[in-house]
């Protein structure tokens, strides 16, 4: 009778422990989702109302007449759709790059055992830590000798040498995770190394190469200070700095700030709609060792 008792309270504090668990995580998840989905209505919002409506008080979080101004402005005052083809080019030329460096570089780290491997690696993860800020002069130096200070090409050397290190850990650990044995089955059958590569491990590959693709372009997308200091035309900025240059000394255009966010967004929200799934696989690649 007591055995009973005794399970019977076991099975009910058990259940109870599962209620407060489940509770604090979709308390905690609620909590994080609106941190992030407020900022973004928020910008919506603001996107929509005229400029007298963003100063009035008792602040509307809705607006009551809604408008298109903003947008419509944008398109009209500044070369928004130059600075957005800008940045594709930028970006999408230094995301080809690094993946493909990154690529090689993480299949051969994973599949090679040669002298100063550790180093390497070592290396790689030691360049993460210091603050990009840090080679804004010597990059400005090097570009000014070679005279590519105003040009597109600064920038994208420029990215390509800050993606490059953590697109290669990425890449090495995904490939850490494909059992070796298929290399020398397809190297018995008689291919040779590139051809093992091309044919059988890269297709299995393809959820980090497009994990370290989106990384990579997120990282170029976003990025602000160093588009600021290379470039000075007006018609070579990037979408970032197109937004900033609507902030200005005496007067910010919020609604048109909201509005160039809403279209720099656009971009980032395709790209997580449709690779979202080979973010996850590639972040969480090489958690277990083979």
């Amino acid at each position: 009778m007591n055995q009973s008792k005794q399970k019977t309270a076991f099975m009910s504090n058990k259940k109870n422990s599962r209620i407060v668990t489940r509770f604090a995580s979709y308390t905690v998840l609620t909590i994080m989702t609106a941190l992030i989905f407020i900022p973004i209505f928020w910008i919506i919002s603001t996107s929509l109302k005229s400029e007298d409506a963003i100063w009035d008080t008792p602040i509307e979080i809705i607006p009551s007449e809604p408008t298109l101004y903003n947008f419509k402005n944008l398109w009209s005052t500044h070369p928004f759709l130059q600075y957005l083809e800008n940045s594709l080019i930028v970006v999408c030329s230094a995301t080809l790059i690094s993946v493909c460096i990154s690529t090689f570089a993480g299949y051969g780290i994973s599949r090679f055992n040669f002298r100063g491997r550790s180093t390497y690696m070592a290396f790689l993860l030691a360049t993460q830590l210091f603050p990009s800020i840090m080679l804004l002069i010597p990059y400005y130096k090097i570009f000014m000798t070679f005279g590519l200070i105003d040009n597109i090409s600064a920038l994208i050397i420029t990215y390509v040498s800050f993606t490059i290190p953590f697109c290669t850990w990425m890449m090495r650990g995904y490939f850490a995770g494909i059992s070796k044995d298929l290399d020398q089955a397809a190297a018995i059958d008689g291919a040779g190394r590139i051809k093992v590569f091309t044919s059988v491990i890269l297709p299995i590959a393809w959820p980090g190469v497009a994990a370290t693709a989106i990384y990579a372009f997120i990282a170029g997308w976003n990025e602000y200070l160093f588009a600021l200091s290379f470039i000075n035309t007006d018609t070579k900025k990037t979408v970032s700095l197109g937004i900033g240059q609507l902030i200005g000394e005496y007067n910010i255009l919020w609604g048109e700030v909201m509005a160039g966010a809403l279209y720099a967004l656009v971009p980032m929200v395709i790209i997580f709609i449709f690779f979202n799934r080979y973010m996850v696989s590639g972040l969480s690649a090489g958690a277990v060792k083979e």
